[in-house]
């Protein structure tokens, strides 16, 4: 049982084997070897006594002969022979061969390889063995390499395991020579550090081989189509300059305000930033002596009162009608309200002002400018008087 596990478990190896050597096709540091090695021999204390005639055989030692040739980086075969002495309790040292095939693994850079095969043992009687084992092929030179092996023996015949340890040189043939770096896009920088590999033809490009940008408007020289804008100017994709029609810092690609007037300051949209201030303005109108007529609704102070209202339309306004002091206090009081009403139908009905923005109040003689008794005084206290204050936007200056 325990010799039909064994068998299992290299027919095993050399199934996975033969599968990654499908899979693996980089070519190898080296075609093929020769080598000469020095070996220790190393027998099983159970070894059958009947193989050996009576005696026992001991450890022994001999030379190999070997060469082996690489299919890819990772995989190898060899042929090996070795001339093998082993101490024999009967009769002194016997000479024999050992010859056998091995398929092999190389790791990664050569690190170590592993070994497989079949060898055949001719010492007094032939024997077919079982061999697993690991190396490596240092470099000692350019041509020259030294060779280092541990392998175990299982005898398919009987139940025992040898084991060797070797030593020796080997002579690589047909070296790869390393490849010349290459420039596949000549831009001047090897692939191995061209970190941006299809550069246009033509294009200048840094140590990494990825084209600069000679006037840092952030737009590389290989789709900059205005190559020398001056520091500091915005572009577009294109490398060219963004136009601004109104010169006031917004590119017209984003103004949605694209006529601001020179000189005021504008938003991140372009349009014109406002402060609000409040204007006002306050009228006075004469009227005759007992008389509620406005004698001259066009008077330019009136015109401008009205231009006033119609520029700021969500004003109000309260008309304020007064008298003079002589009179009965009832009668004033109704002189005042029709004076202001007079006030508020010009407004009406010439200039076209909404009637729900006037109000009208009278006041009589109770709030007289100028409380004199003498006619100067009359005539400046028969009035409407009126206030109307707004609030406007200014544009505010750069």
């Amino acid at each position: 049982m325990k010799q039909q596990f064994k068998m299992a478990a290299l027919s095993l190896a050399v199934m996975a084997s033969t599968n990654a050597f499908a899979q693996d096709s980089s070519e190898p540091a080296y075609q093929s070897w020769g080598g000469i090695s020095g070996m220790y021999y190393n027998t099983d204390e159970s070894r059958p006594l009947e193989l050996t005639q009576g005696g026992t055989i001991d450890n022994g030692q001999g030379i190999t002969f070997e060469y082996g040739f690489r299919f890819t980086q990772s995989w190898a075969a060899r042929v090996e022979f070795t001339a093998l002495d082993l101490d024999y309790s009967a009769a002194g040292d016997e000479s024999g061969e050992m010859t056998g095939v091995d398929a092999m693994y190389f790791l990664p850079d050569d690190m170590w390889y592993l070994f497989g095969g079949v060898k055949r043992q001719a010492v007094l009687e032939s024997t077919t063995l079982g061999n697993l084992g690991i190396g490596k092929h240092w470099n000692i030179h350019e041509n020259v390499k030294l060779i280092t092996e541990v392998a175990a023996y299982h005898d398919f015949g009987e139940d025992y395991n040898d084991y060797s340890v070797k030593v020796g040189l080997a002579i690589p043939f047909g070296q790869r020579t390393p490849s010349a770096p290459k420039d596949s896009d000549n831009d001047g920088v090897m692939d191995n550090k061209d970190q941006c590999p299809m550069t246009p033809a033509g294009v200048r490009v840094d140590a990494t081989g990825c084209s600069v940008d000679n006037d840092n408007d952030g737009v590389l020289n290989n789709v900059d189509q205005c190559p020398n804008t001056p520091a500091g100017t915005q572009v577009d994709a294109t490398g060219c300059a963004l136009k601004d029609a109104d010169n006031d810092g917004v590119v017209d690609s984003k103004d949605m305000c694209p006529d601001t007037p020179a000189g005021v300051k504008v938003d991140a949209k372009g349009c014109t930033l406002f402060d609000e201030e409040t204007v006002e303005i306050t009228l006075r109108v004469l009227f005759d002596n007992e008389s509620a007529v406005v004698k001259m609704p066009k008077d330019p102070e009136i015109s401008e009162f009205a231009q006033f209202m119609k520029e700021y339309p969500s004003t109000t306004a309260v008309i304020e009608g007064h008298t003079s002091a002589p009179g009965a206090e009832a009668y004033n009081m109704d002189l005042s309200e029709r004076r202001a009403a007079s006030f508020k139908e010009v407004m009406v009905d010439m200039y076209g002002i909404d009637s729900s923005r006037l109000e009208t109040v009278g006041y009589g003689e109770s709030q007289l400018l100028d409380t004199a008794n003498n006619a100067e005084a009359h005539r400046v206290n028969r009035r409407i008087s009126v206030t109307v204050k707004g609030t406007v936007k200014v544009a505010e200056e750069k």
